[in-house]
């Protein structure tokens, strides 16, 4: 089971960015409060470092008449943030950054009640790969050494991630599948938190998103051993992908902002102008390519149409790691 760049990019095939409609705010509506922007994950993680990123760039540029708010709500592998926008007491001042827990928490925690065809899109930022890491001090270089060292260990092995059923837990779990290793998992609040305990050492590799661990390999405490995109990243052009080594499996998470349920048309409206702007901007622009990210521009009708593919990906992907 793969997820590859390629099921992303050809949902999207004629949705060039060119062609994304900046709609009219309907009615001229505004925010009439401080604007709620939920992040479904800790502090420090991709998802964390883009909210604030895009705070930034809204901020900077004046672009809403009242400010966001980014609050994270990361608990239950971003249980907590689905169940506060789905209850969601004003859903046209309430909106969310999201990853691919957006689907993967409905799924295996189904008492939840949650419905994500009920979310409203807004905007698609982008997508990013995963990578392995380990630190310097571990003395491994190569993906070969990492495997070996693993199976050294006979299951004391330490890695940690945002925990069970999260993005960075089914890619340990398909390479663990697919080279037979026998993994110790820490579950931790964020991917922040991850990347920090690897470069304190407390636990031994992580798979963390390129934005997570940036700081740390260029103040070169990490190494990264194996990618798990389609080709080699522009930033690490030295490192083999999964692919490379045989395994035809990739994985990308996914980088957008989500409305609660029941928005108004005319606040979705406003919202997709001001995030439409955004990413349009030379400062988004020049995030997606300092922190490795893919560009993945879509409207709404493409985006229901993805969600509702990703679901069933990520439901026979669960499938195939957990039994």
């Amino acid at each position: 089971m793969k997820l590859s760049k390629r099921n992303f990019l050809g949902l999207t095939l004629g949705t060039a960015l060119t062609a994304l409609p900046l709609i009219a705010l309907a009615d001229g509506w505004q925010p009439k409060r401080p604007i709620d922007f939920t992040i479904m994950a800790g502090a420090g993680g991709g998802a964390d470092q883009i909210a604030r990123f895009v705070q930034s760039v809204v901020d900077s540029n004046d672009m809403p008449n009242r400010p966001l708010v980014p609050t994270n709500r990361g608990g239950g592998s971003g249980a907590e943030a689905l169940l506060h926008l789905k209850d969601a007491r004003d859903a046209d001042h309430t909106i969310m950054v999201t990853l691919n827990s957006f689907y993967t928490t409905p799924i295996r925690q189904e008492a939840l009640g949650v419905n994500i065809e009920t979310f409203t899109p807004l905007t698609m930022m982008g997508v990013d790969p995963f990578v392995l890491w380990v630190h310097k001090d571990s003395g491994i270089t190569t993906f070969e050494q990492y495997v070996e060292k693993v199976k050294s260990m006979n299951g004391e092995y330490v890695m940690g991630g945002t925990g069970a059923g999260q993005e960075d837990s089914i890619v340990i779990a398909y390479m663990s599948g697919a080279y037979g290793l026998d993994i110790k998992y820490i579950p931790y609040d964020g991917g922040g938190a991850v990347a920090k305990d690897l470069a304190g050492q407390q636990i031994m590799a992580t798979v963390n998103n390129p934005a997570e661990a940036k700081g740390f390999y260029e103040a070169g405490q990490f190494v990264p051993l194996l990618a798990f995109s389609d080709e080699r990243m522009g930033a690490y052009p030295n490192v083999p992908t999964m692919k490379e080594k045989g395994h035809d499996f990739s994985y990308y998470n996914q980088r957008a902002i989500v409305g609660a349920p029941g928005m108004s048309d005319e606040a979705a409206a406003y919202y997709r102008d001001i995030f439409g702007k955004v990413y349009e901007s030379d400062e988004w622009q020049g995030y997606l390519k300092s922190e490795s990210l893919s560009p993945l521009p879509m409207d709404e009708a493409t985006t229901r149409k993805y969600w509702a593919t990703q679901v069933e990906n990520h439901r026979q992907l669960l499938s195939e790691i957990e039994n």
